[in-house]
């Protein structure tokens, strides 16, 4: 492999003027630059990551840290959506990425001390749930950290997230013109921001259209827990004929054990979900659901990332993108 000192060599300067271009540093002649840049072409030359890394103090790799099972990670289509935005923001960088998931009897404190020992440049972290001490840890160690979602703790880190709030408002108010008498809701998890702040704008949408909430059943974001919320739903509010479920495979959950009912989608009950995602629009039938820009999301908890690895200015504390409804048969 071609040395440093070739290239500078055969471009006729110093070392250290070859190795200030190779890493896009400032300070260096129109010549010298086009110089070396050449040099660099006919020889083939790559530069050397372990010694950069070490000079720099850098790992060049950040890490993408899921508070969920694995199991979960692997079957919700949210993550692996995600995951697509998280490595588009990442192209051209040179960065590699660790996925970090959930286990069984996982020491959590062991996962802190790993990322908080130098072996990652920054860190995105998605799915909190409750006080996760998590992020606390990371900004006292001076780790650069966005979140992907609100968090529910007040630790000063950036974060970004999709409009929930105004994308339950817009479930509301789409069963509340639709006709429907009794509505009820499959809420997110109590210790998440995300089901904290769906739940409240379901329920401000409901107020602002003059209705009130039959009942309220939380679940998981699963399928199975969907269908256990819905099955309660209906045991206790028999009459129900429209129903806002927080996620889409809790939505489709919810059509299962109607199905399982006797009860029809949507003639019988109005089903809307949340996140449109890929199984959204092959549901049977089709289900009516709020988009989130889940892509964008990843895209942009990364281009936050990256930015705070560069000491960019004024990069904004959090960011906050938009949902939209999008209608479809089920309701």
């Amino acid at each position: 492999m071609p040395t440093l000192d070739e290239v500078a060599r055969l471009a006729g300067v110093s070392r250290s003027t070859a190795s200030r271009v190779i890493n896009g540093q400032s300070y260096v002649s129109a010549r010298a630059r086009a110089a070396v840049t050449e040099a660099v072409t006919r020889l083939g030359y790559r530069p050397n990551m372990l010694a950069r890394s070490l000079a720099t103090r850098r790992t060049n790799s950040l890490a993408l840290v899921v508070s969920e099972h694995g199991s979960r990670v692997l079957d919700d289509p949210f993550f692996a959506r995600l995951l697509r935005g998280v490595y588009a923001g990442l192209a051209g960088t040179g960065l590699q990425l660790v996925l970090l998931m959930d286990q069984d009897g996982q020491d959590h404190a062991a996962l802190g001390r790993y990322l908080c020992a130098g072996h990652v440049d920054g860190t995105l972290v998605v799915s909190l749930h409750g006080e996760d001490p998590l992020p606390g840890q990371l900004r006292s160690a001076g780790v650069p950290t966005v979140l992907v979602g609100r968090p529910l703790s007040t630790v000063d880190l950036p974060y970004v997230d999709a409009d929930n709030f105004n994308g339950a408002v817009a479930a509301a108010r789409h069963l509340a013109a639709a006709g429907r008498g009794t509505l009820v809701t499959i809420a997110g998890p109590r210790d998440m921001a995300v089901g904290i702040d769906r739940l409240a704008g379901w329920r401000c949408g409901m107020a602002a259209a003059g209705r009130r909430t039959a009942g309220v059943a939380h679940g998981d974001f699963t399928v199975e827990g969907g269908a256990a919320a819905m099955t309660r739903l209906l045991a206790d509010h028999p009459d129900l004929d429209g129903v806002f479920a927080a996620s889409d495979l809790m939505a489709l959950g919810a059509m299962r054990a109607l199905r399982a009912a006797g009860r029809t989608v949507p003639d019988d009950v109005a089903v809307v979900g949340f996140d449109d995602s890929d199984l959204a629009a092959t549901a049977v039938p089709p289900l009516t659901t709020v988009r989130q820009p889940v892509e964008e999301l990843g895209r942009t908890a990364t281009w936050r990332l990256l930015g705070e690895l560069d000491a960019e200015d004024q990069l904004p504390p959090s960011v906050l993108l938009p949902t939209e409804l999008v209608a479809r048969a089920s309701g």
